[in-house]
């Protein structure tokens, strides 16, 4: 059935929204990548066979719902019962069944299957109340976990598409672009570019064709804010590309997936093709006469493809390599027609401001950095996932008030975030607001929204040779400063991490990472050396212990250790067998010997001492 109106829609809104309420409880199942991988399919599938067998009164197979990534990746798989919010973690198919009989049949709570707060060790049942969720505040992965990830009657019973019908009904396409501006959102992909600005700017410019392009490439390490969205909710994204071409005229816009993201497109995909069933995309937009048609198109995984205009070369069939500068997208774009390129998060908070208005978002944040972002918190950290946080708030509330703090209880190290393209903070930066400024100031970036968490036995200069290695596979070699720097920066941290740097090597990179920076064509280049930068700032005597003293005190470097079978050894013969190169001898109850020139520093023995026998020097 086609929405002719905005009438039809809100009432279509109403009648779905009491489709799903009518169910007294509804049964959410995480279907995001990481419960997927430990079985999510199989306990959906579980689900519904038993409550066929058991013939529940009150309760429908059709109130199972299989929701996008609820965030919290590290207890899943994830099932959660609403109303009442009760939040089941790990959850095996053997436990379906005394899910359906005692908390749906009975309406009992199955206490082993409940999150424990490592902090009082206490049993917390509905999600709010998980201090991992409680500090956060969702705009943009708003829906996660709420709606049936493909379903458009789950997005329109949750207001959606009503930013959309407000904009083509109540406004004209310059006080969208206010309304925008009004927010003060900038763009969530990295650069941190005032959003309504660049509307602005592109619908001023006089043209017969504007395309609006959406970037799902998110080729950062570490990072799946973007990939959980277009999962989970793809019709925000679709609704906040159609209210940006209505305010900058375009009829054409293009969502590029990179291509490790197939579950991503089928959803995209299969919510075009719905909102085109229903006339939300397509010819004549709620009966207003506006016309807009999105496709997808799909990259091939370059890291580059990341930067505005190698995508759009690569959205145009060509070879994905930047171009310079001195033109900007939004004057010559897509096809060198201005172009509004805008990432997935961005797009996912204009229905909201659209909905709720630009003034009460701006009240979010801080003044210079307004509204939330969305964060995929992981590394060396109790609680890895997907989280999404007021700007301004520190990186200590983060890390240790939604993540639990360090792993293990072990010290803190470093934060990387930004991606490889980033900065690694130490301790002293804790404190430190994240917002764009502050971030930047501080020698890292706000970047899509990885952040990367790293513990004591983390070593900084191999975490800097590592990102320069992935620049320098990642590099388009177009421009000279990015293909050769980036390569000899890389090269001085491979010699430092095997214990072959001079004193002449820190200064060399120096001048060399200014050269970078100054001379690089896109993006890539000019921000490629921060891996280094950042931790020779915050931690130089680490690079000096690499150089002069020829040790890595993080005991990483391979060249740099030596394993040491210390008198605490009992005897119990299990480093023998886990060494590869038969460095290890001794007989049951005798501490054993480990031969220096047969070790190749694999480091198997040292993780299957259950004595701590085996140290590092």
């Amino acid at each position: 059935m086609r929405i002719e109106s905005v009438e039809q829609l809100r009432k279509l809104e109403k009648k779905y929204r009491g489709e799903t309420e009518s169910h007294p409880v509804r049964v959410h199942i995480c279907y995001g990548p990481g419960c997927l991988a430990n079985g999510a399919q199989e306990i959906g599938d579980r689900f519904r066979k038993v409550i066929k067998e058991k013939k529940l009164k009150n309760f429908k197979v059709e109130a199972i719902k299989e929701t996008g990534c609820h965030g919290f990746c590290e207890r899943g798989p994830l099932v959660v019962l609403e109303p009442e919010g009760t939040f089941y973690t790990k959850v095996k198919v053997k436990d379906v069944e005394a899910i359906v009989e005692k908390s749906l049949g009975k309406s009992e709570i199955i206490e082993s299957l409940l999150y424990t707060n490592p902090a009082d060790d206490k049993k917390i049942q509905r999600y709010k109340d998980i201090p991992f969720y409680a500090h956060q505040k969702r705009i943009a992965l708003r829906n996660l976990g709420q709606i049936d990830q493909t379903s458009l009657h789950d997005y329109i019973a949750a207001g959606g598409y009503q930013g959309l019908a407000k904009a083509l009904t109540a406004m004209n396409p310059n006080k969208v672009i206010k309304e925008v501006e009004l927010s003060g959102i900038r763009g969530r992909g990295g650069g941190g570019f005032a959003t309504g600005r660049k509307w602005a700017t592109c619908a001023k410019i006089e043209s017969d064709v504007r395309y609006v392009v959406c970037n799902g490439d998110e080729g950062d390490p570490g990072a799946f804010m973007d990939r959980a969205i277009m999962e989970g909710d793809p019709h925000t994204v679709l609704e906040g590309m159609i209210i940006c071409a209505y305010a900058v005229g375009s009829t054409q816009g293009y969502v590029y997936v990179r291509d490790e993201y197939p579950l991503a497109v089928v959803h995209l995909q299969k919510a075009i093709e719905d909102a085109e069933a229903v006339g939300l995309i397509g010819e004549n937009i709620l009966g207003t006469g506006f016309s807009f048609h999105i496709a997808i198109s799909r990259g091939a995984g370059a890291f580059v493809c990341g930067e505005s205009s190698a995508l759009m070369r690569s959205v145009a069939g060509e070879v994905g390599e930047p171009r310079a500068k001195y033109i900007r997208s939004v004057v010559k774009g897509l096809k060198d027609k201005p172009t509004v390129l805008n990432n997935v998060e961005t797009f996912a908070c204009i229905p909201v401001i659209l909905s709720e208005g630009g003034k009460a978002f701006s009240k979010i944040g801080t003044p210079k950095s307004t509204g939330t972002k969305a964060f995929s918190l992981v590394g060396k950290i109790e609680n890895t996932g997907l989280i999404e946080v007021p700007m301004g708030t520190t990186l200590r509330e983060i890390i240790y008030n939604i993540g639990g703090g360090i792993k293990d209880g072990k010290p803190f190290k470093a934060v990387q975030t930004g991606g490889p393209s980033g900065g690694c903070l130490p301790e002293s930066k804790l404190d430190l607001p994240v917002d764009f400024d502050t971030l930047t100031e501080a020698g890292s970036m706000m970047g899509s929204g990885g952040m990367i968490v790293m513990d004591d036995a983390t070593c900084v200069v191999d975490v800097a040779r590592y990102f320069l290695s992935f620049l320098v596979e990642e590099s388009c070699g177009k421009c000279v400063p990015c293909r050769e720097g980036l390569y000899q920066l890389h090269q001085s941290a491979v010699r430092i991490c095997e214990g072959k740097g001079t004193d002449d090597d820190l200064e060399i990179m120096q001048h060399l990472s200014d050269m970078i920076v100054i001379g690089s064509l896109c993006g890539l280049g000019t921000s490629g050396p921060n891996p280094f930068l950042s931790t020779i700032r915050y931690f130089r005597d680490e690079y000096e212990a690499h150089i002069k003293e020829k040790k890595c005190p993080a005991g990483v470097c391979t060249a740099l250790i030596t394993y040491i079978i210390t008198d605490r050894c009992t005897g119990c013969l299990a480093c023998i067998p886990a060494c590869a190169t038969d460095a290890i001898t001794g007989k049951k109850g005798q501490v054993h010997q480990l031969a220096q020139d047969k070790c190749d520093r694999c480091g198997a023995c040292y993780a299957v001492c259950k004595y701590d026998a085996i140290e590092i020097h």
